[in-house]
C-alpha cells in the first residue's frame, strides 16, 4: 500500500503541483471547493505551514535604516479645460531632476526607515512557505490598467502577520472540511475546506 493518495494524477510532479496550488490558494482566499480525498491532503500541508508561522511570527527585530529616495513632485498637466472630475486623473507624481556636468540627474534624499529583520529560524520558516507557495497577483476588480495596478502578495508576510495571530492560543486544527454532497459528473464526494 502506498503512503499517500494519487489524486487522479499520473505522475508525482502533477500532484505536487496540483497540491501546492489548493494549498496557496486556501491560505490566500481561506476557503476552496474540491474533493474529499485532495482537501484531506491539502488540510495536511496548510496546516503545518500554519503552525510553522505561529511559531516564528514574532521572531524578528526592528531595524533603523538609511536609505535613499528619489524626491518627487506632483505636475497638473497643461490642459486648461479639464473637468472636475477628471483633476486627480490629470495630476501625476514626478522625479525632480537637475543638470550635473550637461546630463540631467535624479535628485534623492536620505530617508530613516524602521524594517523588520528576519532571525534566522524565521528565515528558514520563510523559505519553507516560499518552497510550497506560487507567486500570488491581485488585480483590480475593473479589469483596466491590468499591469500597472496589480500588486504581488508576499505570501509568507501574510502568513506572519494576518493568519498566524489568529491561532496563537490554538493548538492544531486551523481547518474545516464541510461536506456538500456529491458532484454531478462522476459522483465525487464535495467539501468546502476553509481556515477556522
Amino acid at each position: 500500500m502506498s503512503g499517500y493518495r494519487k489524486l487522479g494524477c499520473s505522475t508525482s510532479s502533477q500532484r505536487k503541483a496540483m497540491l501546492r496550488s489548493l494549498a496557496t490558494n486556501l491560505l490566500y482566499h481561506g476557503k476552496i471547493t474540491t474533493t474529499e480525498a485532495r482537501a484531506k491532503e491539502v488540510r495536511r500541508i496548510a496546516e503545518k505551514l500554519i503552525t510553522l508561522a505561529v511559531k516564528e511570527h514574532e521572531n524578528f527585530t526592528e531595524v533603523t535604516v538609511k536609505a535613499k529616495v528619489p524626491k518627487k513632485e506632483t505636475v497638473v498637466s497643461p490642459k486648461k479645460d479639464i473637468p472636475r472630475e477628471r483633476i486627480k486623473s490629470a495630476t501625476h507624481v514626478k522625479r525632480v531632476k537637475s543638470v550635473v556636468d550637461g546630463k540631467r540627474v535624479t535628485e534623492y534624499e536620505e530617508v530613516e526607515k524602521t524594517i523588520r529583520k528576519d532571525n534566522p529560524s524565521r528565515l528558514v520558516a520563510r523559505r519553507k512557505m516560499l518552497s510550497v507557495f506560487y507567486p500570488v497577483t491581485e488585480v483590480s476588480g475593473d479589469n483596466r490598467k491590468k499591469r500597472s495596478q496589480s500588486k504581488k502578495i508576499d505570501m509568507p508576510t501574510k502568513m506572519f502577520d494576518e493568519i498566524a495571530p489568529k491561532y496563537t492560543n490554538r493548538q492544531g486544527g486551523y481547518t474545516r472540511m464541510v461536506k456538500l454532497g456529491s458532484r454531478k459528473g462522476d459522483s465525487a464526494e464535495m467539501v468546502l475546506l476553509e481556515l477556522v
